[in-house]
């Protein structure tokens, strides 16, 4: 398959004059026929790279099977447009060239007769064309500087792994829309984790069913049998039942041989999200599943990467046991300031988040190669611990195989409770910034996981537009204007010292009246973020909302490093300790940062705020 041609292409769906009830001619080459109220077939007889399809998204999934000479190649779902396009969506034709390609749709909208059936503007807007129209028309919220989908509904990370100096990023994917449906992995490549190229949808639904979340490793040594180096991807195929499901790529991961003796691993009841790595201790491959409904993780281990067994599990009745646990990973990291190491199984959930809907837990532990045993608090329990405290931070998992020993992570930007509803429609949600996961001791003799932003980041600082030190500040705010470039898009450095306050306001605005704050509570060493006022909120009735982080301090001084782009702040606090995500859709930038301070004074000792490139 070839890379989709960055050209600027509108296609325009217009309304149905006259259409004889049983055949017409959509357009130079595309042949449609009405079979009944429901039933259409749509014959491509001419020859291009995509068939382009009208999307109305108040519409239901419309079913289309694709049949290539005569043999049902694929099932898609697509929201054909009824009295409206809202935009439209291309069908890759190359893997059919030379062939019979026939579309059989059944749309579930009831009608009392084939003419009127035959109305909807979909018919008339299915046209062929040479390339796709990838211009970008929703700036105001598309993210600068975040791995955002080019178009259509993204969700989950997954499968990613860094080889020959690219970091390839896999996702779960709807080509065919902005809503969840059709999960496919998508793919993008940086060799920077900032400028990402998009490539060719990698794994495609199959007769197993759509493609979930999974992982894939470097397969150095030729265990699966794919040669020396190959790339293994293991996946959850989510048909009837979820089963996990292996491809191979011996091109770098741009292409995958699906594995003929699929599924790999089944049980009984429902799992997914397949987590993999080879234990250099054991000699052999270990896998963490997401025993979905049990609250459970399961750990095979396999010589071969095709037969598993079955070791342990852990989870029940053990962290937060709300919604599903989703999408784990299992590493070994070593504790900052000591000798010691520790193994760290994050846990995806939703729902059960601190603040509602989808958020990240963690287990700090030992591995033994087969099972998993949690660190415990005073009291002999195993605590719940969160790895960002904001509402948009999901199914963060790591790259295998990262450059000197790092553990790169990444998560999905958005939250199951409204994310299917935010104020965006050619493209759905972002990813966060890629960061790197250390651990560290807390005062309470905990071990707990930090998060900062990617060393990478640091090249796209443009202007220093702000540059203060040593500024006193009391209950009269002080106020910094934010770089007016790029959409306002920035990074902010601020260092507080609050010993004599008890409060500190810290508040980004605009002249639309729309506000972000941020109060730093040193009595009690949390953080709050609040974001009911941040512009457009009305969308959901779960998306205004205040998020807490503890800031793992104890002396009232309090660093904070903030990254914000177009429609979204990520938080990171004492050098990581604390991180918060939380998607914003402002009328118009934040142009302004003010800083004031209750029950005494604070001083600014240092304040940074770059320009992003």
């Amino acid at each position: 398959m070839k890379k989709l041609t960055y050209i600027s292409r509108v296609i325009a769906a217009t309304a149905l004059s006259a259409m004889p009830v049983l055949a017409a001619m959509a357009g130079d080459g595309v042949e449609i026929s009405h079979l009944g109220v429901n039933n259409t077939l749509v014959r491509v007889t001419g020859d291009a790279d995509y068939l382009i399809f009208p999307v109305e998204e108040a519409r239901e999934d419309a079913r289309i099977n694709v049949l290539v000479d005569g043999k049902v190649a694929e099932t898609i779902y697509v929201r054909l447009a009824g009295s409206k396009t809202d935009f439209t969506v291309p069908f890759d034709l190359t893997p059919y060239k030379g062939k019979n390609v026939v579309l059989d749709i059944v749309t579930p909208q009831g009608r009392e007769s084939v003419r009127e059936a035959s109305a909807d503007v979909c018919w008339n807007g299915i046209t062929l064309s040479d390339s796709i129209d990838t211009s970008d028309r929703e700036t105001k919220y598309r993210p600068l500087f975040h791995h955002s989908p080019l178009n259509g509904w993204m969700n989950d990370p997954n499968g990613m792994f860094y080889k020959d100096g690219k970091w390839h990023l896999y996702y779960q994917r709807n080509p065919y829309g902005s809503k969840w449906q059709n999960m496919t992995w998508g793919h993008s490549v940086s060799s920077d984790l900032i400028n990402w190229e998009h490539l060719p949808d990698a794994i495609r639904p199959d007769g197993l069913g759509s493609i979930f979340s999974g992982s894939c490793v470097i397969d150095h040594n030729n265990t699966a049998g794919y040669g020396n180096d190959a790339v293994i991807a293991l996946y959850t195929s989510a048909g009837t039942s979820q089963m996990q499901s292996m491809a191979a790529s011996n091109d770098g991961g741009s292409t995958f041989e699906v594995f003929g003796g699929n599924p790999v691993l089944t049980l009984e009841s429902e799992a997914r999200d397949p987590n993999m790595f080879w234990n250099d201790e054991t000699g052999e491959w270990n896998l963490t599943l997401a025993h979905a409904l049990d609250h459970e993780m399961l750990f095979f281990t396999s010589p071969d990467l095709k037969s598993w067994t079955l070791q342990s599990a852990f989870g029940k009745g053990i962290g937060a046991q709300g919604g599903v646990w989703e999408c784990p990973d299992l590493f070994e990291l070593p504790v900052d300031g000591s000798d010691e190491k520790k193994w760290v199984l994050l846990c995806n959930l939703n729902p059960g988040g601190p603040f509602g809907g989808s958020a990240t837990q963690y287990f700090i532990g030992d591995w033994d190669g087969k099972t998993f045993t949690a660190d415990t608090d005073a009291d002999g329990a195993i605590p719940t611990k969160w790895l960002d405290y904001g509402k948009d931070h999901y199914a963060t998992v790591s790259w295998s195989n990262a450059p000197q020993g790092r553990r790169t992570v990444i998560g999905w930007m958005s939250n199951w409770q409204y994310a299917a509803d935010v104020p965006t429609v050619q493209f759905r949600s972002a990813n966060t910034l890629p960061r790197e996961i250390g651990l560290f001791s807390g005062s309470d003799g905990q071990i707990y996981a930090s998060s900062v932003p990617s060393p990478e980041l640091e090249a796209i600082r443009g202007r220093l537009a702000v540059n203060r030190r040593n500024a006193s500040v009391g209950a009269k705010p002080s106020h910094f204007a934010l770089p007016s470039e790029n959409s306002g898009v920035c990074e902010i450095l601020l260092n507080i010292n609050a010993q004599k306050a008890d409060k500190v306001d810290i508040t980004l605005s605009n002249k639309a009246g729309d506000k972000v704050t941020m109060i730093y509570d040193t009595a009690a060493h949390t953080l709050s973020f609040d974001r009911t006022k941040s512009g457009v909120v009305d969308f959901s009735d779960s998306f205004p909302a205040v998020t807490v982080a503890p800031t793992f301090e104890t002396d009232g001084s309090i660093k904070l490093r903030l990254y914000i782009d177009r429609s979204s702040i990520e938080l990171f606090g004492n050098d990581g300790r604390f991180a918060m995500t939380n998607l914003v859709f402002p009328n118009m930038p934040y142009d302004s940062m003010s800083v004031s301070a209750t029950g005494g004074k604070v001083k600014i000792t240092d304040l940074k705020i770059y320009s992003l490139k």
